[in-house]
């Protein structure tokens, strides 16, 4: 007997993929599509590409690195911003600076992430985009922050001990007294997440429990 869909059953999340690096690019196609409510439509090598593709498929969403050749992230945001005023643009790029995150929101991207997150931070920025909400990441709106106030100190680009944005984000947080569901509900993760981010901070850090990575955070100031 065959199967047919449910009527009642969301429809999926169509979603473009551009970025110039093809390994990037396509391992995110791959990751994305293993979600049941999300189908990537289409992918995109550059910013011209990611426009002709838009235009093609029509998607929700499209994820979008902004150093691409021919026409880069910031203009190709502008440009389907204008043509496209329905697709979300969700920006996830390795450039977490106050510049390039204020370009992108001023062209009209909704969401900015750093290629630290990890897909279900991806799926979620994705998902709410598409409903009109925006999704920074952590790194992101502490560089915002500093930038607005002029005192407050953004995270280190260069961090030590090989420690990434969101695990550095995740230090500072538990340097200030945050529990781990304090940490879970202010990132908006799962506290399976935050404890995975924990578990690896204390090796990277060589911390045997919270007292001493605080420790280290200030040693390092990062706190």
């Amino acid at each position: 007997m065959t199967a047919h869909p449910d009527p009642a059953a969301p429809a999926s999340l169509r979603i473009v993929v551009a970025d110039d690096q093809a390994s990037v690019r396509e391992g995110l196609v791959v990751l994305l599509d293993l979600l049941p409510d999300i189908e990537v439509v289409g992918s995109a090598a550059d910013g011209e590409q990611a426009l002709q593709v838009v235009a093609q498929e029509h998607p929700d969403a499209i994820l979008l690195d902004l150093h691409m050749p021919v026409l880069d992230g910031i203009e190709a945001t502008r440009r389907l911003t204008e043509q496209h005023p329905d697709v979300a643009v969700v920006v996830l790029t390795t450039f977490a600076d106050d510049s390039s995150i204020l370009a992108a929101l001023q062209a009209g991207a909704r969401s900015y992430l750093t290629k630290d997150a990890d897909r279900a931070e991806i799926a979620q920025a994705l998902r709410g985009a598409a409903t009109g909400l925006a999704v920074l990441d952590p790194a992101v709106q502490a560089t915002l922050l500093a930038a607005a106030s002029g005192s407050a100190k953004a995270p280190p680009r260069n961090l030590p001990d090989g420690l990434t944005q969101r695990e550095a984000e995740i230090l500072c947080l538990i340097a200030r007294g945050k529990t781990n569901p304090d940490i879970a509900a202010e990132l908006y993760l799962s506290a399976h997440t935050v404890k995975s981010h924990i578990n690896r901070i204390f090796a990277k850090t060589g911390s045997a429990d919270r007292a001493a990575s605080i420790r280290y955070a200030r040693d390092h100031d990062l706190a």
